[in-house]
């Protein structure tokens, strides 16, 4: 396959995913697409099954599939950026490697949409929130076009851009965010990451209204089954970590504290981290 002709390039981060890669896999070779895409699969060091798979997988499929194994576990940021290192697309699309796409045209809508409208660096869509087993736990009864612009991402709305659905553009300067030793700090990356190419570019993530994706809640899950106190305070920790790198006017600063007094400050408050509620507040001021 000629790296010129590829048009997407899909990046697949996975450790441990035995029960669910085949899946995402098969997911992304249902594609239809009048171009080219190749996927990049990223072990990070699995104890499971989960390399032996996908290596079954790119050897029936060796001018599609390209594996990243890592020899030590790197953790999902340093995972993310060695996957995407070695992507050739136009564009990038993004799964990790327990969840999947449930609409077979998925990328080609996704490119139609990048292709004719230039001020959007991302486009996304619906996605249903299922369990280990594919029961569906919840997913929007009406879903309808969205659109989300860097001040939207700052005050905390990203509605329907889980991983799973975001293709964005392939765009050299949006790989400066991995120099800032602070986005190693970061829990929610692919949150970072939006909000850094919003604001890099000045264009808007589009959401399609449809389902097209599978999110899947799992014990072994990085983000959707920790403890709900541990949530919170990696989601302060990031939250802290925007209002520091990121830049914004005045009138932004006066939003962004009346977020943090809304959703953050009595859970502080309630568990004894009062100079750092302190810390945040002052900042905001």
């Amino acid at each position: 396959m000629n790296d010129a002709e590829i048009m997407v390039s899909i990046c697949c981060i996975t450790y441990n995913h035995e029960k669910f890669i085949s899946q995402a896999l098969n997911s992304f070779m249902l594609q239809q697409t009048n171009f080219k895409f190749e996927i990049i699969v990223g072990n990070d060091c699995s104890t499971d099954n989960t390399l032996e798979i996908v290596k079954l997988f790119s050897a029936k499929y060796p001018d599609k599939i390209k594996i990243v194994s890592s020899p030590q576990n790197l953790g999902i940021h340093y995972n993310l950026i060695n996957c995407t290192k070695l992507c050739k697309g136009k564009y990038i699309a993004l799964c990790e490697g327990d969840d999947y796409w449930t609409d077979n045209y998925k990328l080609q809508k996704q490119v139609s949409f990048l292709e004719s409208n230039l001020d959007y660096i991302i486009c996304c869509h619906y996605t249903r929130v299922v369990n280990a087993l594919n029961k569906t736990l919840y997913e929007n009864p009406n879903p309808i076009p969205l659109i989300h612009t860097y001040y939207d991402l700052l005050a905390g709305k990203q509605e329907e851009t889980k991983t799973a659905t975001v293709l964005y553009r392939n765009l050299p300067d949006l790989y400066k965010l991995f120099l800032n030793p602070w986005f190693f700090n970061c829990y929610a990356g692919d949150k970072i990451f939006k909000l850094y190419a919003t604001h890099l570019t000045g264009q808007k993530i589009y959401v399609m209204p449809e389902i097209m994706s599978c999110y899947r809640n799992h014990e072994g899950g990085i983000w959707s089954m920790i403890n709900t106190k541990v949530r919170t305070e990696r989601m302060i920790s990031d939250f802290n970590l925007i209002i520091k790198y990121f830049t914004y006017p005045a009138f932004q600063r006066k939003k962004l504290l009346l977020l943090y007094i809304r959703r953050y400050l009595l859970f502080e408050l309630r568990n004894m981290q009062v100079r750092k509620a302190y810390q945040t507040v002052k900042y905001l001021l």
